[in-house]
C-alpha cells in the first residue's frame, strides 16, 4: 500500500505579526516548513501534496527546487478539513494517507511512522500528547473504556472537556478512501464556521471504524508555532537537543544553552566549543576542534586539532589540521588553508590558497591569492586583487617573506625564498630569492617648523 502525505500550509499566521508567511519562518535557519518535509521524506512516500493559500506564491518560492511536491491551492480559507479536502483528488485511491501541518517543526519521523502503521491495519489514527497547559487546544476525548470518541477545539469545549490535558496534535493518518467518506460527512455547525479535520474523529467512531490516539513522549515534538513566543521557545528546544546529541558524542560546550546550529553540523571526538558560537549551513569539525566564544563557522570543513580564537568568522573555507585562526580573523568563500596555517587578528581571506605553515599573524587582506609553504606575511600587507572592473590573482612560492605594510598589485608573482621590504608597492614579478624593495628614498627635511608652530600672517 502506497504512501501519500498532506502537509498543511495555507494559514496566514496572524498571530506572527508578519508579512511572511508562517510556514516561512526560520527555526534553526530553516523554514518551519522545511523542518516538516524533511522529517515526513524519510518516510519515502510516493507523493507529498502541499496545500498553500495566504501567499502561497511564497512558499512555492522558497521550496522551487524541491521536485518531490505537489502543490496544491486552497482558494478559499474554510478550515483544515476543508484544506485537506482540497488534495484529496489527487491521491491514490488505494493509499495510506498521512496528514502533517507544516508549523509543527519538531515533529520526529518515528512518531509519523507509528501513526502510520496503524492506519495500515485499517485505523484511523492520531497523534496526541498530554500538555501541561493545553488552553487552545482540541482535546481528546475518550470513552470508559480508554477508546477515542471524539476531538472537541477550545472554543467549543465545555470546562469539563478544557480540564482535559490530553490534546490533539492534528496530525493523523488512515486509509485515503476511509477518509474521502469522512470528510465527505463535515459540517460547519461551529462557532468559526469551518471545515474541523478533526470532526472526522467522532464520524468515524459513530460508523464503526477503529480509532487510535498514538501519544507522543515529548509533547515538544507535535507542538504548533503561532506566535513569535512560540517561535523562540521551540528553537531553544531545537538547539538543546542539538547539544544533546552533540555532547553524548563526545563534543565539550561550555554551556548547552548559549548555541546555536542553523544547519547541519558534525564533529568528532573531544571538540571545545565555547559560549555564543552559531554553525550555519553544512560544517563539519574533526577531533580536537576549540572554538572560541562568539564565532560564527559557515559551510567549512575543520581539521583535527585546529583552533579557533573568539570573534572569528569563516565562511565557506576548508581549514587544515592544526591551523590557528584569528581573534577576529575573516576567512571568506574559497579560502584553502594547509595544515599548521596561522591567520591572526584582523586578518581577512577570500578565494585563497595558503600552503602549510603559512603565517599572516595582523591586520592583512589576502584576495585572490596563492602561496606556497612556510611564508610569512607582515602586518599591514594588501594583495591588490581589484583593477575597478575585473579580480587578478597573487602567486607567492614557498618560504616566501613579505614586509610589514607592503602592498602587491596584481596580478603578479613572488618566487620561491624572495623577499619584499616592509612598505613596498610591488608592481612587477619577483624571481626566486630576490628582494624587492618598492619605495620611495627618504629625505630628511632640517629647520621644518610645523605648522601649528608657525606665525600666522597679519592682516
Amino acid at each position: 500500500m502506497s504512501l501519500e502525505i498532506i502537509v498543511l500550509a495555507a494559514g496566514q499566521g496572524t498571530r506572527m505579526r508578519s508579512k511572511l508567511p508562517k510556514v516561512l519562518h526560520d527555526l534553526a535557519g530553516r523554514p518551519l516548513l522545511s523542518h516538516v518535509l524533511r522529517s515526513v521524506r524519510s518516510l519515502d512516500p510516493q507523493r507529498i501534496h502541499v496545500v498553500i493559500g495566504h501567499a502561497g506564491s511564497q512558499v512555492r518560492a522558497a521550496f522551487a527546487d524541491a521536485r518531490d511536491i505537489t502543490w496544491v491551492e486552497q482558494a478559499q480559507q474554510l478550515g483544515t478539513g476543508h484544506a485537506v479536502s482540497q488534495a484529496l483528488p489527487g491521491v491514490a485511491a488505494d493509499a495510506t494517507v498521512l496528514v502533517a501541518f507544516g508549523d509543527v517543526p519538531l515533529v520526529k519521523p518515528d512518531s509519523l511512522a507509528d501513526c502510520i502503521a496503524a492506519a495500515r491495519a485499517g485505523s484511523l489514527a492520531v497523534v496526541t500528547a498530554d500538555m501541561p497547559d493545553p488552553t487552545g487546544l482540541g482535546r481528546i476525548i475518550r470513552g470508559a473504556d480508554g477508546r477515542m470518541m471524539a476531538i472537541v477545539e477550545q472554543r467549543d469545549a465545555n470546562p469539563e472537556q478544557r480540564a482535559i490535558s490530553e490534546i490533539n496534535s492534528g496530525i493523523m493518518a488512515a486509509p485515503a478512501q476511509m477518509l474521502r467518506e469522512l470528510l465527505g460527512q463535515l459540517g460547519r455547525s461551529n462557532e468559526q464556521g469551518e471545515f474541523y479535520l478533526t470532526d472526522v474523529i467522532g464520524l468515524a467512531v459513530a460508523r464503526g471504524h477503529e480509532v487510535e490516539g498514538r501519544k507522543v513522549a515529548c509533547p515538544d515534538d507535535v507542538a504548533g508555532v503561532n506566535d513569535r513566543s512560540e517561535l523562540a521557545r521551540l528553537e531553544r528546544v531545537f538547539q538543546l537537543r542539538e547539544a544533546e546529541r552533540l555532547m553524548a558524542g563526545g563534543v565539550t560546550l561550555r554551556d548547552p544553552s548559549r548555541f546555536d546550529v542553523r544547519g547541519e553540523l558534525s564533529a568528532g571526538a573531544d571538540c571545545v566549543i565555547d559560549i555564543d558560537v552559531v554553525f550555519e549551513g553544512t560544517v563539519v569539525l574533526g577531533e580536537n576542534v576549540r572554538i572560541g566564544s562568539s564565532c560564527v563557522v559557515k559551510d567549512a570543513r575543520i581539521g583535527d586539532g585546529a583552533v579557533i580564537h573568539a570573534h572569528t568568522v569563516i565562511d565557506g573555507a576548508i581549514v587544515s589540521a592544526g591551523c590557528e585562526l584569528g581573534p577576529f580573523a575573516r576567512l571568506r568563500p574559497g579560502t584553502e588553508l594547509g595544515e599548521h596555517v596561522k591567520i591572526g587578528n584582523f586578518v581577512e581571506t577570500k578565494k585563497t590558497r595558503l600552503g602549510p605553515g603559512t603565517k599572516s599573524n595582523h591586520f592583512a587582506y589576502l584576495g585572490d591569492t596563492t602561496t606556497g609553504a612556510n611564508c610569512n606575511i607582515g602586518a599591514g600587507t594588501i594583495m591588490c586583487n581589484y583593477d575597478g572592473f575585473a579580480k587578478h590573482e597573487t602567486h607567492l612560492g614557498s618560504d616566501v617573506f613579505i614586509g610589514s605594510n607592503s602592498t602587491l598589485v596584481a596580478p603578479v608573482e613572488v618566487g620561491d625564498g624572495g623577499y619584499v621590504a616592509a612598505g613596498s608597492t610591488v608592481t612587477m614579478k619577483v624571481d626566486a630569492g630576490e628582494l624587492a624593495v618598492g619605495r620611495a628614498r627618504q629625505r630628511n627635511i632640517g629647520g621644518w617648523i610645523p605648522p601649528a608652530k608657525r606665525t600666522k600672517p597679519t592682516q
